[in-house]
């Protein structure tokens, strides 16, 4: 009778539980359901143990400077950079601008002038330095008898770090300077100047690997094997007029340089 009552009992707890939504049951020993489980050996193949998960890994994208590099080192002369450049495909600056502004000047000429960016007639032009700021580049080295139209030993080449204008003419970003660098470096090496003069703080950063303009200013430097003079921006001296006058100072030191090693 007892075990009667026991089965009944037990009966109506297991009915109770249904009700409430319990559908499996469970055994005395817990089980981790977060573990994986190896699957189970293919048909067939007795003993077979299943191949272990190998992680996947991310494919690997270009590499913009090396891409750069290898571009830049395969230019033999000045117009196979420059098409090197404009198929250079990394650089979002390239999607905004309308010309890819490479060079003025003579290229056999002694002092070499890299400014930092193109501005808005630059980029209309395809020229750098042709702008205001240009005015005033060649109205400074007319001052000491050079210009970039001649064809003597007084003419200059000019290019910049960046080939294409940054929108709204905003400051180079690193990983801009970085892809085109190669370039830059290439440029230099073919032209093969006796003096470079590096103008605004982006030039320094690009070829000195330093900042400060106005610390910088004045002291030679040296950087690819060649000495190296930072100078102010010409965009810098119409903001700030008074700094004319240290710009003069440098103007006299690099005429001093060249008449030096003349």
């Amino acid at each position: 009778m007892d075990s009667q009552l026991d089965w009944h009992a037990a009966r109506a707890a297991l009915e109770w539980q249904v009700d409430l939504g319990v559908t499996e049951t469970i055994s005395d020993i817990p089980v981790n359901r977060f573990e994986q489980v190896p699957p189970p050996p293919k048909a067939g193949v007795a003993g077979a143990v299943p191949a272990p998960d190998v992680p996947v890994q991310p494919e690997a994208g270009p590499d913009p400077v090396a891409e750069a590099e290898a571009a830049a080192q395969d230019a033999p002369d000045l117009q196979a950079l420059r098409t090197a450049m404009a198929a250079y495909s990394h650089c979002e600056l390239r999607k905004g601008a309308r010309n890819l502004v490479f060079c003025d000047g003579n290229p056999k000429a002694r002092v070499m002038i890299v400014g930092e960016s193109p501005g808005r007639e630059e980029d209309r032009i395809g020229k750098p330095f042709v702008g205001r700021a240009g005015q005033l580049l060649d109205r400074m080295l007319a001052a000491i008898d050079m210009g970039r139209e001649r064809e003597d030993a007084q003419s200059v080449y000019i290019t910049n770090v960046l080939p294409w204008r940054p929108p709204q003419n905003r400051d180079p970003k690193a990983e801009e300077m970085a892809m085109m660098l190669p370039f830059l470096k290439r440029h230099i090496a073919l032209v093969d100047p006796e003096i470079l003069v590096v103008m605004g703080n982006f030039s320094c950063q690009a070829l000195l690997d330093k900042r400060g303009i106005t610390r910088l200013r004045g002291q030679w430097h040296d950087a690819l094997g060649k000495p190296v003079l930072p100078m102010l921006h010409p965009a810098y001296l119409l903001r700030n007029p008074s700094a004319k006058r240290v710009a003069w100072a440098d103007l006299l030191d690099l005429q001093a340089r060249l008449n030096t090693k003349a």
